[in-house]
Formats: C-alpha cells, structure tokens, sequence
C-alpha cells in the first residue's frame, strides 16, 4: 500500500464525526472533468485532492466539516488520507446513506480522464480492505445503488459489479470460512420431564444464564431438571415474544434451536 496521509497535504486532523462501523464502501468519482495530466505527474494528483477538499469546505450550503471521502485512490497507486478511519463520510448523497458505507474516490471524471488505471484499482482495493480491518462491513457498492446519480461512472462501476477484484488475478486467496459451532438438535417437547438427568440439561442452564433469564436458586443440580429449568425457560420464551400458554414449559422447536445449546 502507497498511502498519503493528510499530515503530508498539510492537513490538521479530521473534524469529521466519528463513525465504528458501516456495512461496507462505496466508490465514486469526481463527476466534472479531469484532466490527464494526473497520468504523468503525481503532483497534479495531489494538488486536485487538495483542491477537491478546499471546494468541500467552502461549500456553505453543505456545510462540510472535512473533504467528503474517506480516501481518494489517484492513478499511480496512491491512497490518499482523507476523512480517514473511523470517520463518517459526507459523500453518499444523504444522512442514512452517509451512515452506511465510507466512501473511497477515484481522482477520475466525467471528461478527460475517464479510465482507471490497474494502480489505481489497486489502490481503491487497498483502501477497502484498510477500512474493512478497521470497521467497514463486505459490502462494495457503487454511489449510483441508492442514489440517482451518475456515479462512479461506467468503467469503475462495471468494475465494481464484477466483486471489485484487483487486476491481473492478484485477488488475494479468501480466508477459509470458520466453521459453525454445533448445536444441540430439539429433543422433543415429551423429553423436557421434570428430575430427567442429562449433561444437555447443564448446558441449558448455562444458556439460559447467558441470555439473561436466569430464574435459578443459588444451589441448583444443573444436569437435573428442576423448577428453576421451568423458570428461566419460560422467561426465555417470553423474551422471544411468545405469549400465554406459547411460552409455558416445555420448550418448543424454534425457542430451542434459537438458545443455540452447544453440543459437548
């Protein structure tokens, strides 16, 4: 990753509000025209971000606390800072939208320079994945899902649509899925009797704890059970919103597989 980082613009820390967690990126692009002197001179690369976040600023009507992206991607491979990690984004087109996804801008336009470069895809590929270590959800979309708007333009949202891989095939090998943990299969409602001894009856217990029904006395057989069992799973029942003789003992197939009662 090649990043710039706003203390390079020259830039003081972001006055953004702080935002955790979206459910992914979105990508865009500048919408006017750019020139294609960016292709051969970084320094014009620079001087459009700074440019893009002096317009933001003065933009009344807005009222923009920083430049609306998180990063901007440039044609030579560079991410550079904007809003930065852990930033809500002003750039997806309203306040629900903006709550959503950070947002990365390509330094293309409508005119002039119109075409992602392969460096300039990875960068954005970079940026998703910095955003995703730090907060953002697996969803990459496009500003146009959402909002009537022409953006990001048609060859970076093709490109979005086919998964926003990087070039050449370096996608890099997806982590292998962590596998499920198992649960207790329903036993049947004529299984739950009262006294019956079984280790599943401990774990139950210990569910039923975690998930703040804990109706139990202070010296109870956990593998038996008992009228604290009866309890704490009706006040389970009733905490999924099952009323009157719905959420009386013994417990059913949807409350039960919902507790998620591990298996040993």
């Amino acid at each position: 990753m090649k990043l710039v980082p706003r203390i390079q613009l020259g830039w003081p820390a972001s006055a953004a509000p702080a935002q955790a967690k979206t459910k992914g990126v979105k990508v865009h692009y500048e919408g006017t025209a750019v020139s294609t002197r960016l292709l051969t001179d970084h320094a014009e690369c620079l001087a459009e971000w700074r440019a893009i976040r002096k317009s933001h600023l003065a933009n009344i009507r807005e009222n923009y606390s920083d430049v609306a992206y998180n990063y901007a991607a440039c044609p030579h491979g560079y991410l550079l800072e904007g809003r930065g990690i852990g930033k809500r984004t002003g750039a997806n087109g309203n306040q629900p939208l903006n709550v959503a996804h950070y947002a990365i801008v390509a330094l293309l336009g409508d005119e002039g320079l119109t075409e992602p470069t392969d460096a300039m895809l990875h960068a954005i590929r970079d940026g998703i994945e910095l955003l995703r270590k730090n907060g953002a959800g697996d969803e990459i979309k496009g500003h146009r899902d959402g909002y009537a708007t022409t953006c990001p333009g048609g060859p970076l949202y093709a490109w979005v649509e086919k998964g926003a891989l990087r070039p050449n095939g370096t996608e890099p090998a997806a982590p292998p899925a962590k596998p499920k943990p198992k649960h207790e299969p329903f036993p049947g409602a004529s299984w739950f009797k009262t006294g019956r001894k079984s280790p599943i009856v401990s774990r139950m217990h210990d569910r039923l704890v975690a998930v703040g029904c804990n109706r139990y006395k202070s010296s109870v057989d956990k593998d038996v059970i008992g009228s604290g069992d009866v309890a704490s799973y009706e006040a389970w029942q009733r905490k999924m919103g099952f009323t009157g003789s719905a959420a009386k003992w013994p417990p059913g197939r949807t409350s039960w597989e919902a507790l998620h009662v591990p298996k040993s």
